[in-house]
């Protein structure tokens, strides 16, 4: 069984080995550093997929991770977390657990959480469960509330669930 350090023993082991020195040291730290890393790694979350600004893209982009768009964007997108940054343009359907929108944005919006700041431009219709819209945002479209806001059954452009009308609103706007 393994006991404590003894490095505050005074005086020299056989053969001038200090406790500090002694073998056992490493083998009761050993296990600690080997298996504490790899569950340490396996629980850290992956960082953002970036796509910067000197990216065009041409296709559907698809990833249960977080996505931050720099760049140009044709085609639907798929994740997690989407942020569209201040100079990326995005043409087609976003869908995402939470939607930041800084830079534009032509077509559909789907999200539980969308936000649209200051710099954001959205020609398209946002389907969502919370919406946060800022001073100087603009927004060309309708906006309708879901509970579902990801589920793509229902059909239509404002597709509701029956029996349920979706509170909407249509028009341009500028916020501020």
């Amino acid at each position: 069984m393994f006991s404590k350090s003894k490095i505050h023993e005074p005086g020299p082991r056989q053969g001038g080995e200090t406790a500090a020195q002694h073998p056992n040291e490493y083998e009761m730290n050993a296990p600690k550093t080997s298996t504490t890393l790899p569950a340490a790694a396996s629980k850290s979350k992956p960082p953002a997929s970036v796509l910067s600004a000197d990216l065009l893209i041409k296709g559907n982009i698809k990833t249960t991770g977080d996505v931050q768009i720099e760049g140009n964007v044709e085609g639907d997108i798929r994740a997690h977390l989407l942020t569209v940054g201040e100079g990326a343009t995005v043409k087609g359907e976003v869908m995402a657990d939470d939607v930041v929108v800084n830079g534009r944005v032509i077509g559909r919006v789907r999200g539980l959480k969308v936000r649209l700041t200051s710099t954001a431009r959205v020609e398209g219709d946002i389907i969502h469960k919370t919406i946060a819209i800022e001073s100087g945002a603009h927004f060309e479209g309708s906006v309708s509330r879901r509970e579902d806001p990801l589920s793509t059954s229902g059909g239509g452009r404002s597709g509701s669930p029956q029996g349920q009308p979706a509170p909407q609103e249509q028009g341009t706007r500028s916020a501020g």
